[in-house]
């Protein structure tokens, strides 16, 4: 009996000492994911010319903090910058104010982050002092004359001394559009004569005229005849 009572001791003990480390283990890997003050920074930065301050959230167990910023003057608010909701990631996640902050110029950032009826954060991260430069603003290249004259869309000088020849042209194509090309339906003054040489009217034409009154003579002479001797025979 005694060995057995010796044996479940040992074993007891075993157990609460696992018990015990495994408790340890979970209570250091939910510290490790609890949201902390320190999971929280920011910085004032320059965006395209223009001041930002960037605030970022390594909180790896996603706890929604509200993050507000404030302008400081001699350890007071002067005024509220913006308020946003961010929710932390492991590699970091980032909301941005944007501010037109002075060099030298300090922020106050407050945090406050709960999930439930339980609050992890509810304090402000260190002072924010802004970088001794101010923002470059960009500078945007000017466009050369010539560029600006053809986005204008006026005509360059050598465009507009082409108008005119481009007018004489039409004008010539309009002209010689009016005016009635060679070997038209128009009869030319030759063609005419050709014609009417064509027709009979030539010097062959007094000839054959004299003829047709000589047999219309000679027609008529053998009519009076023949009526004559017609009367003639009738007296007898």
């Amino acid at each position: 009996m005694s060995h057995n009572r010796r044996t479940a001791a040992r074993s007891a003990r075993i157990l609460g000492v696992s018990a015990a480390s495994a408790a340890l283990a979970l209570s250091a890997a939910g510290s490790a994911l609890a949201c902390s003050l320190a999971d929280f920074s920011a910085a004032a930065l320059c965006d395209g010319g223009k001041g930002v301050i960037t605030v970022t959230d390594k909180d790896a167990s996603g706890v929604p903090a509200v993050v507000t910023v404030y302008l400081e003057n001699n350890g007071s608010d002067l005024r509220q910058v913006g308020e946003q909701t961010v929710i932390g990631t492991k590699e970091g996640a980032q909301v941005q104010f944007a501010e037109e902050w002075k060099p030298g110029a300090v922020y106050r950032v407050h945090v406050t982050a709960t999930r439930g009826t339980k609050t992890f954060v509810n304090d402000d991260i260190p002072l924010l002092t802004a970088p001794a430069k101010a923002c470059a603003a960009e500078q945007t290249a000017k466009p050369s004359p010539s560029t600006s004259r053809s986005a204008t869309g006026k005509p360059s000088p050598s465009a507009s001394a082409s108008t005119p020849a481009g007018d004489d042209t039409t004008a010539t194509a309009s002209g010689s559009a009016a005016a009635p090309a060679p070997g038209g339906n128009e009869v030319s003054p030759a063609a005419q004569e050709s014609n009417l040489a064509e027709t009979g009217a030539d010097s062959n034409t007094p000839v054959i005229a004299g003829i047709a009154a000589a047999l219309v003579a000679v027609g008529g002479a053998a009519v009076f005849f023949g009526m004559r001797r017609r009367g003639a025979g009738n007296r007898h």
